[in-house]
């Protein structure tokens, strides 16, 4: 699917989530603070806050710096991660206790968070793909009829062929009652990639029933949504491992291998799409409202380590918040300017930018010599984007360079005047 119908999908998925009604977001005990803040921060997760299990030093002075007194943040903050193999409320315990501040469920949006907008799928038959628990993530955003790789596995043991120690030793009974697999869903890269690799390319090819053989291969296939594109992620290794984003690159030329024909996806999810920040924008919203800040956020400064996902992303998002704001000020209608400003309009939220800020500390070469300016171009040689969104170098240019992310947040602070007197309550 191209960029911009992604980019449709994904906004209508959110204005159908906002047409009925859905609030979401549990109240919470008003803050307190002589200043309105009137920006947010979007922090990734891996190589900003943590490496693997390990917490980087300057996250913890980071927060240091973003909570008063009574360990409340003094400013909206959302943790906008690609990784999707845990729970939500595990993944806020696990920075609740990294970063010594409660984080609430509602401050964590996880690859596949934004799959609960795609509300046309909920009632289908989906396959599932990933680790950790896929199914009860799948169920949590809304799908109700849910089947996973060691379901298909399990009911057609002959097509899990090249571990030969998993082969079955007796020809199995044939599998009659089988549910018809009317949707794929990648939450993430999983173990056995050949087992996932071969079973997810059977159910495309025959049309949702693994057993059946076809006589010609059904195009279009069915519907299939992926969360999180990263093609590289960094841990405790000195070098970046394999994403995600690397198990789609071999279903993507596995398909169009065998079938001449590209694979298409019904939506791409996760940062770097749109969608994912929209989400994100509306859940700085509702943060707003529980901690009784009256005043609307203007801007938002997005806090990543990779260029590819939360550079590209946070600059997208940047571009079209700008074009957007142009359109409602000299009153054009676009389809993307006028598809915005709907959904928005009941948001009651003015934010007009997004600003990228690079750290060093996880996939950006760390060992490379800073810019003297912080506004320096860092621009890769090699795009490691997904395949369906296109090149920009001016996209995995970051508005600011810093070290790591307790920079990052005295940068904002001094571009915001957000100075310690005015933090104090």
């Amino acid at each position: 699917m191209a960029l911009g119908s992604l980019r449709s999908a994904g906004r209508a998925a959110l204005r159908r989530w906002r047409l009925a009604g859905h609030r979401g977001l549990g109240g919470g005990a008003p803050g307190v603070t002589q200043t309105p803040p009137t920006f947010g921060f979007l922090f990734d997760i891996d190589g900003v806050l943590v490496r693997g299990r390990n917490v980087i030093p300057a996250a913890q002075e980071a927060f240091r710096k973003l909570v008063d007194s009574n360990g409340q943040l003094r400013v909206p903050v959302v943790f906008v991660t690609n990784a999707g193999n845990c729970l939500q409320q595990v993944k806020a315990q696990e920075l609740s206790d990294a970063l010594g501040l409660e984080v609430s469920p509602e401050q964590v949006i996880l690859s596949h968070s934004p799959l609960r907008l795609f509300r046309q799928f909920h009632g289908k038959c989906v396959l599932v793909s990933g680790q950790g628990p896929v199914e009860e993530n799948a169920r949590n955003v809304g799908f109700q009829n849910v089947v996973t790789i060691q379901d298909v596995r399990k009911a057609f043991p002959l097509l899990d062929m090249v571990d030969q120690s998993r082969r079955p030793k007796d020809l199995p009974p044939l599998t009659t009652d089988f549910p018809t697999i009317e949707g794929v869903i990648l939450f993430g890269e999983p173990v056995r990639w050949e087992t996932n690799l071969q079973l997810i390319i059977d159910v495309l090819l025959s049309n949702g029933n693994p057993g059946a053989e076809l006589a010609a291969v059904p195009y279009p296939h069915i519907p299939i949504l992926a969360c999180n594109m990263d093609l590289l992620w960094m841990a405790e290794a000195k070098r970046p491992r394999f994403g995600h984003g690397t198990f789609l690159v071999c279903l993507e030329n596995i398909y169009k291998k065998m079938t001449g024909r590209e694979l298409k996806y019904e939506a791409l999810i996760g940062k770097p799409s749109i969608v994912t920040y929209q989400y994100a924008e509306y859940l700085i919203k509702q943060q707003m409202e529980r901690r009784g800040w009256p005043s609307p956020i203007f801007r938002l400064y997005a806090v990543g380590d990779n260029p590819m996902s939360d550079i590209y992303g946070a600059n997208s998002y940047n571009s079209y918040l700008k074009a957007a704001c142009q359109a409602r000020s000299e009153g054009v209608a676009n389809s993307q300017s006028e598809d915005h400003l709907q959904l928005r309009k009941d948001w009651n939220v003015s934010l007009e930018s997004c600003k990228s800020i690079l750290v060093c500390t996880g996939v950006y070469n760390h060992h490379r010599a800073m810019p003297a300016d912080p506004h320096e171009s860092v621009i890769e040689t090699v795009f490691h984007g997904h395949r369906d969104f296109n090149f920009d170098p001016s996209l995995v240019e970051a508005s600011y360079v810093v070290r790591d992310v307790n920079e990052a947040v005295e940068l904002v602070f001094e571009k915001e005047s957000w100075t310690e007197e005015w933090q104090n309550v």
